[in-house]
């Protein structure tokens, strides 16, 4: 009998868990199947009964790709041309031009031939236009122009293109393209070695170790790793690029989710190449990711001094997962946290203000942690340095002359204006910048900063409502102050603009291989890196404080 009692007192408990696990599963799985089928009828009538010809296949691109938006930046829906993509960053090969190129205002614009690939073997240059592919014309194409310019190796390609206002006609001839992790390393002096990583694709670490090893050999007994602008990749390259500094089974980064079986610890796995060679890593406001972790793990062990601006903040993990008919979606499905506990994220997309923008933590509400040696570190989204550098924060005025493409038409002009300068390092005078100006007014370029825009969206409102005619002097007059003050802005930071302009121009003429042989002799920041380096005082001062 008290079997028979006990059997009836624990299955019913067990059975009510069992209830209420299923209960819950059954209720979500309900929700969402609820609004699958709400979906599906939408769709369907729409397209069944809309006036006019629809294209299912673009809307629901457009549905998905928006309902994710709403998420976080990173939850992205991949179709199958853009899985092709995806694969081709993460792997770092694919067979086309090699060109960055970049469609604006219905242009499509050759950025930067890389040395020797077929576009720079065909002849185009940074600043051509491309406007007709084959038998196709540019304008008339909407959809991903990339498509035309990819193919089976040695497929010939004839291109139409627009060079300072005079058409001309090439032939490319599709190659393998190897986009290099390492596109660059070299030594600052005697003793110094320098390595450029500008992402993490499957052969980053692989690439950094060979010039690790390259520059050891050569007699680098000091190493300044750029991390500048590298956007970031894969998490497990970041890992083994650590583990060339620190030892074997060292907790690089951790990942946290609500889900259990994304909660993990990524440890190194191999003997690293030198435990004692002192290290600076560079990094900026666009270094991100993969590039955070490195930065801050090695920070976090104390193995290496972090010098620029406070990174990016971008500490959310994406999975790829593959779905029917070649598609997928990558998902956010974790957090990172460096060794000391801090978490990379920045943004938190969970909380936004009224307008729509994710939230930031407030400077106040940092928390701070300890390295492994005890130096004080804080969170709140990126790795802060350990020196910081204004140089790299570009001011307002600067960033819009890098967007609205001043800079770069501006360089376009002066290398046709100089075709013979070769080898040799641009030196801009004060008469080439008053034609810089000029050049401005000519084109008519508009900054569109912040303070602009704003203006613009307050008039176009004004004109909705009927009342931009009575306002019409007053936003006449505060957006000529807005001009005259950014002329002021563009003469005070006449050295920085000179400087991005210097670099632009060192592309054109000697491509990015001759743009970091450049920066290794003139960069304020590798040479505040190396003088670090070069004192090993002050060096171990900022690692034992």
């Amino acid at each position: 009998m008290q079997i028979n009692i006990r059997k009836r007192i624990v299955l019913p408990v067990v059975a009510a868990g069992v209830f209420f696990i299923s209960t819950s599963f059954k209720d979500d799985f309900f929700e969402i199947a609820k609004q699958i089928e709400i979906f599906t009828e939408v769709f369907k009538t729409v397209n069944m009964n809309y006036v006019d010809q629809t294209n299912p296949g673009q809307m629901m691109d457009k549905a998905i790709k928006t309902m994710l938006a709403d998420l976080d930046p990173y939850t992205n829906y991949f179709n199958e041309q853009d899985v092709v993509k995806f694969k081709i960053n993460a792997t770092g090969e694919y067979t086309g031009i090699g060109a960055v190129i970049s469609r604006k205002e219905g242009q499509l614009i050759i950025r930067e031939p890389y040395k020797d690939y077929p576009a720079d073997k065909a002849g185009l240059k940074a600043g051509d236009e491309i406007i007709q592919i084959g038998t196709i014309n540019i304008v008339d194409f909407k959809d991903d122009i990339s498509q035309l310019l990819k193919g089976a190796k040695n497929t010939k390609i004839a291109i139409k293109y627009k060079r300072q206002g005079k058409i001309a006609t090439t032939q490319l001839v599709l190659e393998e393209v190897e986009v290099k992790a390492v596109p660059f390393f070299g030594k600052v002096d005697d003793k110094t070695g320098y390595i450029v990583l500008t992402q993490f694709n499957r052969k980053a670490s692989t690439d950094v170790k060979a010039a690790l090893e390259s520059l050891k050999k050569d007699g680098a007994e000091k190493i300044i790793l750029d991390l500048r602008g590298n956007p970031g990749g894969l998490l497990h390259e970041a890992v083994n690029i650590c583990n060339l500094f620190v030892p074997k089974n060292e907790i690089i980064v951790t990942t946290k989710s609500k889900i259990e079986q994304h909660n993990n610890a990524y440890k190194t796995t191999f003997e690293p190449v030198d435990l004692e060679i002192p290290l600076v890593i560079l990094v900026d406001g666009k270094s991100a990711s993969a590039s955070e972790i490195v930065a801050g793990a090695l920070q976090d062990l104390d193995r290496a001094v972090v010098i620029g601006s406070r990174s990016f903040g971008k500490g959310l993990v994406q999975r790829p997962i593959d779905l029917v008919y070649g598609t997928q979606v990558k998902v956010t499905i974790s957090r990172y946290y460096t060794p000391s506990g801090r978490c990379i994220q920045a943004l938190d997309y969970g909380q936004k203000d009224e307008s729509g923008k994710a939230l930031r933590t407030d400077a106040k509400n940092y928390n701070a942690f300890k390295t492994r040696k005890g130096r004080t570190v804080y969170d709140g989204g990126g790795i802060s340095p350990d020196i910081a550098l204004e140089e790299t924060k570009l001011n307002p005025i600067s960033e819009a002359l890098q967007q609205n493409d001043a800079l770069f038409n501006f360089a376009t002009d002066y290398f046709y204006r100089n075709p013979s300068l070769g080898e040799k390092i641009p030196v801009l005078t004060d008469a080439d910048y008053t034609a810089f100006k000029q050049f401005l007014k000519k084109a008519a370029f508009s900054l569109d900063t912040e303070t602009q825009k704003t203006l613009k969206k307050a008039f176009e409102l004004a004109q909705k409502e009927g009342i931009d005619e009575s306002i019409k002097a007053e936003y006449n007059q505060l957006a000529l102050a807005i001009q005259k003050s950014e002329d002021v802005l563009i003469n005070k930071h006449q050295n920085e603009i000179k400087n991005l302009m210097v670099d632009e121009l060192i592309l054109r003429y000697q491509y990015r291989e001759g743009l970091y042989k450049y920066y290794l002799k003139s960069n304020s920041e590798i040479k505040k890196a190396s003088a670090i380096l070069n004192n090993p005082a002050a060096y171990n001062k900022i690692l034992l404080q």
